[in-house]
């Protein structure tokens, strides 16, 4: 037995096997060299771990770990911990909960190594199931929980092993290679889709990001109470809610979904969401129809009969072959459909006669999560007017239409007594926006100044150098050249003279969605703007396309000094609230839902559309008053509203589908949902709550 230490004064640590790899020692002296100089340029190596825990005798636990890079094994420790007979059993999940944090945290900074994943065993789960969402929280390990060894039938299972009963290192070492399966070629998790294109979040459940009690100390009494309220409701009902949209990630419908039904299948909600399968023209005719809509497409262009129905038919297609076979969703509940269907994408509305069809009497949400121009709809034949009627025809069927919260947004076909509010919304618990520690974020900015050199993009200077960043896809209504025309302004006209080194760079970057054929078009006309016009400014301006990593955005703005979004045409853009979340003063535009998050001059600045000038004078502001900043990031910390999180959206969607399931009639009249799920459930508003501003249109 290796030497016993001290986990705390009741707990004793026998060491059965310690790990035995050892980092280079050049390479230590290299990593401490690099933090001395305040630089991210550290490469950490990246594993994968497996976990896993056996009673031995009473009051004795081996917790097995091994190490695992993706290709083979690479180490393993075995430890017993032996507990006080009067320890309660919270008492032994904590003790292994803290024993297996510390040693990964231990395990990381001695090999220079970055843990991406972390295979755990049922029993260890089972056993101390908050280990799960504090690898997630405090160590960004993914979690993901499997039963050791293949996966049989028993009686399989005891032929296969012979008698053999496996060791404790050779659990973990299961555990291990089964969570490297889930990983892709990017180092993510990797989607997994079921037999009726029905979305598997979260690997289908394997991957254990948070517990109830994370999301209860997320939001505020009122919210949760509410949200409980209807939650008993629907699940009493036994009531089947099922979601559409078009694609499964890279969005913020896909993240939101994503988020939202973690959320609910914790809450024990039979909840679903179905995507079609994709085709590449279908969305480029899309992604068009998004932008007539919007108004930001060349005027000459225009959506034909044929195109459109490309994407009826694509709709149709799916919905045969998946959604209306046996079991499907859009069946009747009688035969195993949804009690409550939404549309949530305005590239799928022929579901909704699809799901009238099938039961004239079961209720269909439709959300828009875009500007649908009014003016420009009822323009007697333009292009917007042909796009719309096309899709109107379809979604006046629904029984609800959802719509951010900006009056201008909806056309005057929409009937008030079926309009309701709700706002986009994110996840604070998510690799987007949870807190991380400066190992884990110097890690990503480290893969980031990897894609900066593989697109032959200047690198990022900081920590020596602060930065502005906007996060956006790359979009023509995003005000990409704005942001580089105002940041221009501020650098040349404003910080004339002062020295290389205490001036920002600028980062924008984005995510693309798989359904964007116009991320590549914006990226080139990015790069030339640059390089005709500020060809001076070219080695502090970073612009990268970004693969699927929400930690990546993470640490890119949790490290920005100030964040921009500048969108000419806008929905809701929950990324401002993200990075007020974080402190993070905004300067925006004064478009689409953008304004009911921003508090003019308290969280951030509120400009017009292409004001470059005020762009550049807040920056200035912002860059050179340090009381100023200070006032505002606290601001914009303490005041950002449940509504735009995963909890408050949850409300949102309880209420609706308690409200109108079996045959029951809801009329949101123009009002928010958030009201109306608060009121139904006694849950009103107290004085000084935070609350997204109601009756503001821009």
């Amino acid at each position: 037995m290796g030497t016993s230490e001290q986990l705390n004064a009741l707990t004793t640590i026998e060491s059965h096997h310690e790990f035995e790899s050892h980092p280079s020692s050049f390479e230590r002296r290299m990593s401490h060299a690099k933090q001395e100089k305040k630089t991210i340029a550290t490469n950490l190596s990246v594993l994968y771990a497996g976990l896993a825990i056996k009673t031995e005798a009473e009051q004795k636990l081996a917790v097995g770990i091994a190490i695992h890079d993706g290709t083979y094994s690479i180490d393993f420790s075995v430890h017993h911990l032996c507990l006080p007979p009067s320890s309660s059993e919270q008492h032994q999940a904590d003790t292994v909960e803290e024993f297996a944090v510390s040693k990964l945290e231990e395990f990381r900074h001695g090999h220079l190594c970055k843990i991406l994943g972390a295979g755990l065993s049922v029993e260890l789960h089972n056993h101390s199931p908050r280990l799960a969402s504090r690898l997630w929280q405090d160590l960004d390990i993914v979690p993901m929980v499997f039963r050791v060894g293949m996966d049989l039938s028993p009686e399989t299972a005891r032929s296969v092993q012979n008698g053999h009963e496996w060791s404790i290192d050779e659990q973990a070492d299961s555990v291990a290679k089964k969570c490297i399966m889930f990983f892709g070629p990017t180092q993510q998790p990797r989607l997994q889709l079921g037999y009726k294109n029905d979305v598997q979040v979260d690997a289908a459940g394997r991957i254990k990001l948070a517990m109830l009690e994370d999301y209860r100390n997320s939001v505020r009494d009122p919210t949760w109470r509410a949200v409980m309220k209807y939650v008993e409701n629907i699940k009493g009902r036994k009531l089947k809610i099922v979601f559409f949209s078009a694609t499964p990630q890279g969005g913020g419908v896909a993240l939101m979904r994503h988020a939202l039904l973690r959320f609910l299948h914790l809450l024990g909600v039979d909840v679903q969401w179905f995507v079609p399968t994709p085709r590449q023209e279908v969305f480029r005719i899309t992604k068009t129809n998004h932008n007539i809509l919007q108004g930001v497409a060349d005027p000459s262009v225009r959506a034909t009969d044929e195109q459109l129905d490309k994407i009826k038919n694509w709709i149709k297609d799916n919905a045969k072959r998946y959604w209306l076979a046996e079991a499907g969703p859009l069946l009747p509940p009688s035969k195993g459909g949804a009690d409550v269907i939404i549309v949530d994408d305005p590239q799928m509305p022929e579901i909704i006669p699809l799901a009238k069809e099938a039961d004239p009497k079961r209720p269909v949400i439709f959300r828009s999560h875009i500007e649908v121009r009014d003016d420009l709809v009822q323009q007697d034949g333009s292009a917007a007017q042909h796009v719309w009627q096309s899709m109107w025809k379809n979604i006046k069927l629904a029984d609800v239409f959802i719509s951010h919260p900006v009056h201008t947004f909806v056309p005057s076909d929409v009937k008030k007594e079926t309009l309701g509010w709700m706002p986009a919304t994110t996840d604070w618990l998510d690799g987007l926006n949870k807190d991380m520690r400066d190992w884990d974020n110097d890690f990503y900015l480290h893969y980031f100044g990897q894609e900066c050199r593989n697109h032959s993009m200047p690198e990022l200077a900081y920590p020596s150098r602060g930065y502005i960043a906007q996060i956006a896809r790359f979009d023509p209504a995003k005000g990409i050249p704005d942001v580089i025309r105002g940041f221009a302004k501020f650098r040349r006209d404003l910080l004339k003279g002062v020295s290389i080194n205490e001036t920002p760079q600028l980062v924008i970057c984005g995510h693309s969605s798989v359904d964007d054929p116009d991320g590549t078009l914006i990226y080139d006309q990015t790069m030339d703007l640059i390089h005709h016009e500020f060809d001076d400014l070219k080695d502090d301006i970073v612009v990268v396309r970004l693969g699927p990593s929400d930690q990546l955005l993470n640490a890119v703005i949790s490290k920005a000094s100030i964040v921009l979004q500048l969108s000419t045409r806008e929905g809701f853009e929950v990324k401002v609230s993200e990075a007020l979340h974080k402190g993070k003063p905004v300067i925006t535009t004064n478009t689409g839902g953008i304004p009911l998050q921003v508090v003019n001059g308290k969280n951030g600045f509120l400009v017009g559309r292409s004001d470059t000038d005020a762009v550049a004078k807040h920056l200035h502001e912002l860059w050179t008053d340090a009381d100023l900043y200070d006032r505002m990031s606290n601001f914009a910390r303490d005041n950002v509203s449940d509504e735009v999180h995963t909890v408050g959206n949850a409300l949102n969607w309880l209420f609706l589908a308690s409200s109108l399931a079996g045959g029951r009639e809801l009329r949101p009249d123009g009002r928010w949902i958030n009201d109306l799920a608060r009121e139904g459930a006694g849950e009103e508003y107290a004085e000084g709550e935070p609350r997204l501003p109601r009756g503001l249109s821009t």
